[in-house]
């Protein structure tokens, strides 16, 4: 794990946000990193979900049991995926092994119909979280985030405690981070 080197920075890494971190959009924060260019970054927080279903966003979205989490604060009335099925959905962009982000919308919605894409296969996340240029970096430098590998089980796995176990995960120093409890701002 690393805590300052902007080098390491690419697509298929995690931001860890650092436990002090209160900006509430961020709070605890595990955000998958989808592009990393030198004119900006864009990811998706994975560990968010909303009380809401891909139904109710998309009145004419096949019946379709997946939850929907909050990707970020950006653009919050778009609505984005990722998913397993690279292979299968055309124009998907490849973002780690087995982990793949957006394609073609109309024939998502085709092989949701004809069960070739489950719930297990997709997250759905509305909005998602975008730094312009340098402007990571600058978040790098002052600490307010730590960056991990990613793997597709951090994308797809159960969420609930998913800051937690990617900083046991890293061990040392990171598993006592780790357990510091979340503060609490009157």
């Amino acid at each position: 794990m690393s805590r300052n080197k902007e080098e390491e920075l690419k697509s298929g890494q995690l931001l860890v946000a650092e436990p002090f971190l209160m900006d509430p959009n961020f709070k605890r924060g595990v955000i998958l990193l989808c592009d990393h260019q030198q004119d900006g970054s864009f990811g998706f927080i994975l560990n968010k979900p909303i009380e809401m279903n891909i139904n109710d966003l998309i009145s004419s979205f096949p019946e379709f049991e997946s939850e929907v989490y909050y990707g970020g604060p950006v653009q919050t009335d778009t609505i984005h995926y990722l998913h397993t099925k690279g292979d299968l959905l055309p124009n998907s962009i490849k973002v780690l092994s087995g982990v793949y982000w957006g394609g073609d919308f109309d024939q998502l919605k085709s092989f949701i119909e004809m069960g070739k894409i489950q719930p297990k296969d997709i997250r759905f996340f509305v909005g998602y979280s975008g730094w312009s240029a340098g402007q990571l970096r600058e978040e790098q430098k002052i600490l307010s985030w730590m960056t991990v590998n990613g793997h597709i089980d951090y994308v797809f796995g159960d969420n609930k405690e998913l800051w937690k176990n990617v900083l046991e995960e890293q061990g040392g120093t990171y598993s006592i981070i780790a357990q510091i409890p979340t503060p609490i701002l009157n």
